[in-house]
């Protein structure tokens, strides 16, 4: 069974969906015969042949000044009768005063066209806007194109609505200059800023001290004057960066912060000197107008031309026999000997000073003195000895040599040292111990005696004499022959 079409330009979006019922007869559809029937449903598929329609030709929308950039501020719909790929459109501004400010994008979902903020807006400067906006189909079936386009256009009004913004700098950053020897309060520059609201505010200025510890300067909280506080040297710190806030009085939330350079310019305030320690050494054995020492100098100050130096002797010392002076084209100076034969032994060090002036202006000068010592030199100039106590010592004898005698010295009066400390010891007398003095040890009996008549206890005659028992008494009237040592 073939199913045929019977009416033209069927419309899927009047029906979508049409149900047929067939029946089969057989015996030729004659009368007795058996029949069956069955339903067949028929979907129309979707052509694009419906443009997309805005359901408004008009949209109104209102936005803050301060809104942030890239934010949605509304959409648009322009609705499509057909389905599926048929329907989707693509959103574009096509004229209107606010192209440059403002962007319509995709929703990829709804299909809705999303307006965006591309630059900042601003109350006082334009206070509305107005858009073109169109809607196209993406997919267009050229068998309709005769149709009409398939498009549509609406008009878009946007109003930016007054917000309270911060004060605004003139400048977004400051660079100021200030000479190292300017006077306390003087004013070194200034910033100005001003609220851009239409009820516009006063502004106050205020340094962040933060980014002044010290507190080297201070600003005029009504005209936004910058002036010194503490005196200045670049020599110490050639930069100050600090930061200027301007705070709105009838609302203080309202701040604004802008850095500021302050250079410090620089002032011939530093007298020059020499790089290093002002030393020379002189060879007894050198030659007349030989170069003793190439001595420079260094200035703190940064001339803009660089620096020239001028060195001279002082007057008492420019007509010396000894030594002499020699400007280089390197700003350096050569120190000469006018003769030779310079001694050790006859003086050891010579002091020289030199004045040392810069080409400021004014100009600063200062006086060092260089300190030259003669000095023993090997036959090819080599400096080997700057003492006259290493001159007298005999050739050969090393500083070495004379640590090591130096120390056998010290050792050898150490050990007669101990040796005498060691006999004194020996040579002291025996002290007997109080608790071995025996007149402390008295012993006590508690025995009496029978007084003079008692006889029988012991004979008193035999404690008298011990030697009388043996009928030997010495004479006490001659010296004894030999001499009894005491038991």
């Amino acid at each position: 069974a073939i199913i045929k079409t019977a009416l033209p330009n069927m419309d899927r979006e009047a029906k979508e969906e049409y149900f047929v019922v067939i029946q089969a007869k057989d015996m030729g559809g004659h009368m007795g015969g058996l029949s069956g029937t069955t339903t067949v449903t028929i979907t129309l598929t979707d052509v694009n042949d419906n443009p997309p329609k805005f359901a408004q030709s008009l949209y109104h929308f209102s936005v803050m000044e301060d809104v942030a950039l890239g934010e949605a501020i509304g959409r648009v719909k322009a609705n499509d009768l057909d389905i599926g790929e048929n329907a989707k459109s693509s959103y574009d501004i096509i004229e209107g005063d606010g192209m440059d400010v403002f962007e319509i994008t995709t929703d990829a979902q709804t299909q809705d066209g999303i307006i965006r903020v591309r630059k900042p807006l601003d109350f006082e400067t334009k206070k509305s806007y107005t858009l073109k906006v169109e809607a196209a189909n993406i997919h267009i079936d050229p068998r309709f194109i005769s149709g009409g386009p398939f498009k549509d256009t609406a008009t878009v009004k946007i109003v930016v609505e007054d917000a309270d913004e911060p004060p605004v700098f003139s400048s977004p950053t400051y660079l100021l200059e200030v000479h190292e020897n300017a006077a306390i309060n003087s004013v070194i520059g200034q910033v100005t800023a001003h609220d851009p609201d239409v009820s516009s505010s006063p502004i106050r200025f205020s340094i962040d001290r933060h980014t002044d510890l010290e507190r080297q300067f201070n600003i005029n909280a009504e005209d936004g004057k910058l002036t010194l506080a503490t005196p200045l040297d670049r020599e110490t710190n050639m930069w100050h960066n600090i930061t200027i806030v301007a705070t709105e009085t009838r609302n203080h939330s309202q701040v604004s912060r802008v850095p500021v350079a302050i250079k410090v310019l620089d002032v011939n305030d530093n007298a020059p000197e020499f790089a290093s320690e002002p030393e020379a050494f002189l060879c007894e054995n050198g030659k007349p107008g030989q170069v003793i020492q190439i001595v420079s100098a260094i200035d703190k100050d940064d001339p803009k031309n660089g620096h020239y130096f001028l060195y001279s002797l002082l007057p008492e010392m420019v007509n010396n026999p000894n030594f002499t002076i020699k400007k280089n084209e390197d700003n350096t100076l050569s120190i000469l000997a006018k003769h030779s034969g310079f001694s050790r032994q006859k003086q050891e060090v010579y002091l020289l000073p030199i004045i040392i002036s810069d080409s400021g202006n004014p100009p600063m000068s200062s006086t060092s003195t260089l300190t030259i010592r003669v000095c023993g030199c090997s036959s090819d100039g080599i400096v080997q000895s700057c003492n006259v106590e290493a001159y007298v010592l005999p050739i050969g004898l090393s500083m070495g040599a004379l640590i090591a005698i130096l120390a056998c010295i010290i050792l050898l009066l150490v050990i007669v040292v101990l040796f005498v400390t060691l006999r004194r010891h020996k040579n002291e007398p025996l002290i007997i111990k109080d608790d071995e003095d025996v007149r402390e040890n008295i012993i006590r009996y508690d025995d009496e005696g029978g007084g003079e008549e008692d006889t029988e206890a012991f004979d008193i005659a035999t404690l008298q004499n011990p030697d009388g028992i043996n009928g030997f008494l010495p004479r006490k009237d001659i010296k004894p022959d030999l001499q009894f040592m005491p038991r």
